[in-house]
């Protein structure tokens, strides 16, 4: 998985007074868990962009204006809820021998026979969490949905795999293919139709009208 440096600046003062004041200045208060105890730190807000405003999953590399570097994932974040800005930020430090959960997007690749048949697409997990050692740890995982037929399913166990294991029941499904609406309305009116169509012949299949004609 790639990794982004953050270059930050440990901090001793946590009160809020010192936090408000650094967020003035357009520093955003982090806090590192994992270790032996927090690590209390801020950085520009601007060096987060590429890791919070992206799709994409990576790891980070924290490095101090002590001379400190600690491997981490993002563990949760905060935004001003008005003006979107973000207000902190937890991480969780990384080690080589021990296994991590993390949310990992899905790229979804391939072009459905089901699609090809006119049903639609449905995305029903576009991110899964899975458990894997640092290493393991993919920047994306990919779902052929190229058999997949109209009415399929498409269901986590079919995405086991070796290098890490998925946090999920094993009855989540992960895509199907629908048919489309406008398809199932046809098909409806299709139905209607038939059977306005058979209640109006007699057994002998002539309309009713003709079959009064015949009778005089």
């Amino acid at each position: 998985m790639k990794s982004i440096t953050i270059n930050g600046s440990q901090r001793e003062s946590v009160g809020k007074k010192a936090t408000k004041a650094l967020r003035n200045a357009g520093q955003v208060p982090c806090v590192l868990y994992g270790g032996d105890k927090p690590v209390h730190f801020t950085a520009e807000e601007l060096a987060f962009s590429k890791l919070v405003y992206t799709a994409n999953a990576h790891t980070v590399a924290i490095a101090l204006d002590n001379g400190e570097t600690y491997n981490a994932i993002m563990q949760d974040i905060q935004f001003h809820p008005v003006t979107d800005k973000i207000l902190h930020i937890d991480f969780y430090q990384l080690y080589e021998d021990k296994p991590i959960m993390m949310e990992i997007p899905v790229h979804f690749i391939g072009n459905s026979k089901g699609v090809k048949a006119g049903g639609v697409l449905r995305k029903n997990a576009r991110k899964l969490r899975i458990k894997a050692l640092p290493k393991n740890l993919p920047d994306f995982i990919e779902v052929d949905i190229t058999p997949l037929k109209i009415g399929n399913k498409l269901y986590v166990t079919a995405l086991e795999n070796e290098a890490f294991n998925i946090m999920h029941p094993d009855n989540t499904v992960v895509c199907q293919i629908k048919r489309a609406r406008a398809a199932m309305v046809v098909a409806a009116e299709d139905d209607d139709e038939e059977t306005e169509g058979a209640e109006g012949t007699t057994e002998g299949g002539e309309t009713p009208e003709v079959a009064a004609e015949t009778q005089e």
